[in-house]
This record gives C-alpha cells, structure tokens and sequence, in this order.
C-alpha cells in the first residue's frame, strides 16, 4: 500500500479489526433478507509523513450517499460546542455581515444555522443528500458536492472566496487528502483562515480508542501529519487547540502560506514537541495497541454472557457508528444486545449494519426497563446518562466498554 499523502511505501500495521460493513449503512427491514458486503478494516502507519491510515477498499461515493443517516444536530452537546465556536471566530476575527463563511461537511446545518443567526452570509458544502435537505430546510445555501480543489475554483470564479473556512470532523473522512486541502488554499481569500477539527491521533492511542476506527475514516490524524499535509498544499499552520469533544479532538487553525498574516503561537511548537516526546514519529509508540483492543473486545464479550446468564437484558444507546465498529469486532448480535436507542427518526426502524440489531425510539427504554444500557457513542457518556437518568428509577444501570469496561452507578 502507498501513503495517501506522501505515497511512500506503507508497512507498519496498527491495529487489525477483522472486516467489518461501512458503519453508517443502516438496514432498511427488508434489507435483512439480503447478504452486506464486509470489507478488511485495517490501519496502518506511514513512517515517511507518520499518517495513520486505512488500507484503501471502499470507495467514498459508496459510503456517504444518499441515505446517510449522522445528522449533527441530535447530540445537544454538540450543538453547544458549534455555537461557541462560532462566537468565538468572530470575536477573535471579525467576522460580520461584509465576511463570508464557507463549511466543509455542512451536514445539517447544525453550525452555519448560529452564522446564519448574527447576519453574517455563509455557504455550506454537503455531498450527501439527506443531511443537505435538513441544511437547506433551517435557511442554509447548500452546494450539494464532495469538495476539492475542482469545486473551490469553481466557488472562487463565482466570486464565493472565504474569510473564514471550517471542517468539523472531516479531514479524516476523505480519500484524497492532498486534493481536499489544496481546495482551501484555493477558495480561502488572501488573508482568510480556516479551522480543522478532527479527532487526535494521540487521544485514540493512549486512550484505546479504536471504536473511532472505521471505512469512512480514511486518515487518523496527529498534529505532526497534519502540518506537513498542509504545508505540501500551500497552508501554513498558525495555532493549534485542544478540544474535549469526540473522547479528545484538536481544532488547527492554519492559512495560506503566501498571503496570510496571522502570527503563529506558541501552541503550535508546544503540542509538536508534545507528539515527539510521547513517540509518535516512531514505531514503538504504535506496539502494543493490537492487544489492548482484544483485551477491551473481551472483556466486553464476558460482560454480555455473563448479563446474559443471568436473564439480564442488555440495550444499548445510540446507533453511533463508534458502535458499529465496537459491535462487529465483537461479534455482538441481537442475542446479547437486545436493541439500542436513538432520537434519530432517519434511524429508528432500521438495524445496525453487521450485528442487524434493531435501532428503536427512546421510549422503547421506559416500555423494555432493561438491567444495563451499554453507552455506544462514550464520549457523550454524561450527557446521555443526564438525559436518560429515568433508567435509575427501575435500578438499571449504564455500561461503558471503552477505553475499559465499567459499569456506572
């Protein structure tokens, strides 16, 4: 395999999860009848560039299509995080009603809906239809496209340049790294920024993270990899924050090399520096990681059994595909998880790929008043257990299997 960046050759192997369906392909009933395609869900490490990535299967077209079912806005924690983000980046530059905001993966409009709330004109890009329809009905312009440097110099010519771009959550979703970034330094205005979120390659290692692996995550990222995509592609990376949300994420802030003004901060060095002591940029660091995840898939397994032995039922909340991941490496099915929860309508009545456990309205926990409810999406673990904290009034109780198990109280 070669690097999706540097193209060198790529060898060293961090964790091998068997094969497993795309984990946002939600089974219509009548799918059931029908076999799912399984494909090898396999991460390996490049030790030119130090990009963390999966072995290439599946086409991106195959896997955010029509029938996409993550709509942002569900999770109220983070609609909270969107919202601040978007006060702060107009306190720290001026953003108002002459500026124009352009997000990458726009989904629902969970963000651009706060932009478009102070008057400030913004543009959302969104390739997969259902999430662009729930955008377009909160008032958001959608471009309904996969974005690159193809479709930035097309916005660009129609005079949509940005002041301030954003990608949440998607720099690791795409295949051709080089072309996504190089469509910002095209589309960005000569002195405009952009923002990255993305989860931490360092968060999902120290902390076994490896739920967080799956098809439509091409790259697992680290600050180290990161600014030398950009600098390949002509941005400059100019501050670096960490931020809490999706079990330890980083926000990089960066523009384009050849016109932006904006000073770099100490943080950039610092968190570099951060990556190196902890190993990242060598082989070592990645060792190991294989028996960690055996170790929590096991200790997951003995868990249900032994729920299972006692006539305990097990359900699950949210049909996150954290889970998905969690569930087909498992080898869980309906046997042992009864059902899991979700307050997406765009999910509810379908069955989770793979395991084709059957995803149900929340109202389905009062009506079951299962023993355990396993917490499939962990890093919004306190939010659910506040909004579900009737499953203590019949004596059930909450389970987390990552990065260990434990049972809440």
């Amino acid at each position: 395999m070669k690097c999706r960046h540097c193209a060198a050759d790529v060898g060293l192997v961090l964790v091998d999860l068997g094969s497993a369906p795309p984990s946002n392909a939600y089974l219509a009933p009548e799918a059931l009848r029908a076999p799912e395609t399984w494909w090898p869900l396999r991460v390996l490490v490049c030790e030119r560039c130090w990009l963390a990535q999966t072995d290439d299967f599946v086409q991106a077209d195959r896997l955010f299509n029509a029938d996409y079912a993550y709509f942002s806005a569900y999770s109220t924690g983070w609609l909270a995080h969107a919202e601040r983000y978007v006060a702060d980046m107009v306190a720290r530059f001026g953003l108002d009603a002459g500026s124009h905001v352009v997000e990458v993966a726009a989904n629902d409009g969970y963000l651009l809906q706060y932009v478009k709330a102070r008057g400030i004109p913004c543009t959302g890009i969104e390739p997969t239809a259902s999430t662009a329809a729930a955008a377009r009905a909160r008032g958001i312009p959608i471009v309904e496209a996969f974005f690159g440097v193809a479709l930035a110099e097309e916005l660009a010519r129609s005079g949509r340049q940005a002041d301030l771009m954003t990608a949440n959550n998607v720099l690791g979703h795409v295949p051709d790294v080089n072309d996504f970034v190089r469509g910002f330094t095209v589309l960005l205005k000569p002195y405009g920024v952009a923002t990255f979120e993305f989860h931490h390659l360092q968060r999902l290692v120290d902390g076994c993270q490896f739920d967080t692996i799956y098809h439509e995550h091409f790259s697992y990222l680290s600050l180290t990899a990161v600014e030398t995509i950009f600098a390949a592609a002509g941005l400059a990376v100019f501050d670096v924050e960490e931020q809490p949300t999706h079990g330890g994420s980083l926000r990089v802030f960066a523009q384009r090399a050849d016109t932006g003004t904006q000073p770099r901060t100490a943080a950039v060095a610092t968190l570099l520096a951060a990556e190196t002591t902890a190993g990242l940029r060598g082989a070592p660091y990645y060792a190991g990681f294989q028996e960690r995840v055996l170790t929590v898939k096991n200790d997951l397994l003995s868990f249900l059994l032994q729920a299972r032995a006692e006539g305990r039922t097990v359900a699950a909340y949210g049909a996150a595909a954290k889970g998905n991941t969690l569930l087909n490496f498992a080898g869980v099915r309906p046997d042992l998880v009864a059902f899991v929860v979700d307050r997406n309508p765009a999910k509810q009545g379908r069955f989770l790929p793979g395991s084709r456990i059957p995803v149900v309205g929340e109202e389905r926990l009062t009506e079951a008043r299962p023993a355990y409810v396993l917490i499939l999406p962990w890093n919004l673990r306190d939010e659910v257990m506040r909004e579900q904290a009737r499953v203590g009034e019949w004596g059930g109780r909450f389970v987390t299997a990552v990065p260990e198990l434990r049972i809440w109280p």
